[in-house]
């Protein structure tokens, strides 16, 4: 099978390229230039529907996108659909920002999610959605990953997103989840 996949997040599409790969999936990515949608979703899902339905409209290819985020209890939810905008910047910006707005917070308990969009040139589409307990931390461990991930504690691995080997992170994290219920869903005998 051989989709576009709806992003310019180039350590994003090696991440997501690297996982659909493993699982037989080709990705071929957005045509340079293409233009970004508007993410005025209110869900992950939404976000990620939007972004499929533009790459597929513009490729003629069937295209899958996702929407993920970070999602704190103590922020009831923030920076959730928010989290790659939460803050101008960096991700060390980001990163800073929401180790501020937790000052003083004991609850640190978070979840990653993402949501997968699939959507055919013939405008049919689905949605997979995958999440990843963890902790945050109080300050950034690690350099491997992106975003949140050097605040992103996996307390049965005992270390953050970012400093896990990418190979393990590939079979655990929020997008692995959501990518695998994906591919259940692509397979051509799959019983509904």
């Amino acid at each position: 099978m051989r989709f576009v996949l709806a992003s310019h997040n180039q350590k994003k599409l090696r991440e997501l390229g690297d996982i659909l790969g493993a699982l037989g999936i080709e990705v071929v990515p957005l045509p340079e230039g293409a233009p970004e949608p508007e993410e005025n979703g209110q869900t992950f899902e939404e976000n990620a529907c939007i972004k499929a339905r533009a790459a597929a409209a513009l490729t003629g290819l069937p295209a899958v996108a996702d929407d993920s985020g970070l999602c704190v209890d103590a922020l009831d939810g923030a920076p959730g659909i928010y989290s790659a905008r939460y803050c101008e910047g960096t991700d060390a910006d980001r990163n800073a920002f929401l180790l501020a707005n937790m000052a003083g917070q004991e609850n640190r308990t978070c979840r990653f999610v993402c949501a997968i969009a699939c959507v055919q040139p013939d405008g049919t589409a689905f949605t997979v959605r995958g999440e990843c307990e963890g902790q945050l931390l109080r300050e950034c461990q690690g350099t491997g990953g992106f975003g949140y991930d050097p605040l992103f504690y996996v307390p049965a691995y005992g270390c953050t997103f970012g400093e896990l080997p990418q190979e393990v992170k590939n079979q655990i994290s929020h997008r692995a989840q959501a990518l695998k219920r994906l591919a259940e869903r692509l397979k051509p005998n799959r019983q509904e």
